[in-house]
């Protein structure tokens, strides 16, 4: 059964993250994204450069969605699947200017909540075979727990 209560806290939690790291990342605007003309629309594509579990599809589409509510990202992967190395994980269309805001922050939690899943993913699988149960602890980034408590 999904716990319910808990997802609305991890929403309100994964909102408050993209909302302070964009505070963080470009404050009051992104300087390089002003070189570029206020309506040229782009295309980007983020590929992994190894295998991975992914996760942190929902981080990445609220940072799109807080950036500009125009840009749309199409997933060629979801939560919890494995890629390969060099396969496409999506495309995001949109303004060059608002896409060149997104991907750093964007990218920032894919490969955070990417790597924690990976690496939980990877000792689970030594000990599959065993009676050794797996747990997480409560060392993880300072306001990334939530995010990173759903990653494992």
């Amino acid at each position: 059964m999904i716990d319910l209560l808990h997802l609305q806290y991890l929403k309100a939690d994964l909102q408050a993250n993209v909302s302070a790291a964009l505070l963080e990342d470009v404050g009051d605007g992104d300087i390089t994204a002003r070189l570029i003309p206020a309506n040229e629309q782009a295309s980007a594509g983020i590929i992994t450069r190894e295998d991975a579990i992914i996760c942190g599809v929902d981080w990445v589409n609220e940072v799109a969605h807080q950036v500009d509510a125009s840009i749309t990202i199409d997933w060629m992967v979801a939560d919890g699947q494995k890629a390969e190395a060099n396969q496409l994980l999506f495309q995001a269309h949109g303004n060059a200017r608002s896409l060149l805001t997104f991907e750093r922050c964007a990218l920032n939690f894919l490969q955070c909540l990417s790597g924690t899943a990976s690496i939980a993913h990877y000792y689970a699988s030594l000990v599959a075979d065993t009676k050794v149960k797996l747990l997480d602890t409560r060392k993880t980034i300072p306001g990334l727990r939530k995010a990173q408590k759903y990653a494992v």
